[in-house]
């Protein structure tokens, strides 16, 4: 079975949501098109920028957020997400 691949979306972990959607949103230009939910903090986001799309979220809980970066955390990820697209097909 092959899939028709349109699409590829990563998923990158931020310690600090608010200043990776300013960075990315005001210097950028990428607009937010979906979140976790409304108001603020966001753990997740889903932003565009023309046909480029862009997921972040929290490396941290909320109630388990280190004071500060991790500086092995940054040195060494865990890994990496890309999500695919592709077109739905009937019963799916």
């Amino acid at each position: 079975m092959t899939v028709s691949v349109r699409g590829m979306t990563p998923l990158i972990q931020v310690f600090d949501m608010p200043t990776s959607l300013q960075y990315y949103c005001d210097r950028l230009g990428f607009e937010l098109v979906q979140s976790d939910g409304p108001g603020e903090p966001h753990d997740w986001a889903l932003l565009r920028l023309g046909d480029a799309h862009l997921m972040l979220n929290t490396a941290y809980e909320a109630d388990s957020r280190p004071p500060a970066r991790d500086p092995t955390r940054v040195s060494a990820p865990d890994g990496y997400v890309l999500c695919f697209h592709w077109p739905a097909t009937e019963g799916s």
